[in-house]
């Protein structure tokens, strides 16, 4: 018997193999590039299957925005194992966060008294407060992350949404921080005043003066 003919692949083996060695050389070059015109078979789509929003309330507003400060702060977040090293357990994440607070007085809060010739009004005013500090999405991301071999595998099987929530909370609590030691509120009330006034005086009034208390 040929020595040839025995070392040969039967023809029902050596279909499936050719085909499975072409469909391999196919995915490699749509992965690896080597056909600039060849899609990649890998490629990912991101499809946007959320339902439309929904209106849960109303609210009237009565306020004046008479300042805005946009910060930006970089949140160290570290957690560490008592006994155990950090390349086995431990997580620490250097977020880049941006966000915005509003300074704002209360209009509804006002007391206006002016005089019989109405040319002079007095306008009492509560102070100036601040607004929820809000997060930028497009401008925060994670600038640096490690985490040691344990956490990896848990991340993997698992994920922990709560590790983001955890990180905009801080973000948030620094934000807010900085806008409250900016002198935000004083620029809002200065903002405020000059509006009013202006307005006043485009009505015909002289003399406008405005307190906060």
């Amino acid at each position: 018997m040929d020595v040839n003919n025995r070392r040969r692949v039967p023809w029902y083996l050596s279909i499936p193999i050719t085909f499975a060695v072409i469909v391999a050389l196919f995915l490699a070059a749509g992965r690896f590039h080597w056909l600039p015109g060849l899609p990649n078979p890998f490629g990912e789509q991101a499809v946007d299957r959320s339902g439309p929003a929904v209106l849960q309330s109303v609210q009237n507003m009565s306020r004046f925005d008479g300042a805005a400060g946009n910060f930006q702060v970089v949140v160290d977040l570290d957690k560490e194992a008592t006994f155990l090293p950090s390349a086995l357990v431990g997580d620490r994440t250097l977020y880049v966060a941006a966000g915005s607070v509003d300074s704002y007085v209360d209009m509804s809060r006002a007391k206006v008294s002016v005089t019989s010739d109405r040319l002079s009004a007095s306008i009492v005013l509560p102070h100036a407060q601040l607004a929820g500090a809000a997060l930028d999405a497009k401008r925060s991301y994670i600038f640096a992350q490690q985490r040691g071999l344990f956490d990896r595998i848990g991340q993997f099987f698992s994920g922990n949404p709560g590790d983001q929530q955890a990180l905009n909370v801080l973000a948030v609590n620094h934000i807010q921080a900085a806008a409250a030691a900016s002198g935000l509120t004083t620029r809002a009330q200065q903002n405020t005043t000059s509006m009013l006034q202006g307005l006043l005086k485009s009505l015909g009034f002289t003399k406008v003066t405005v307190t906060y208390q």
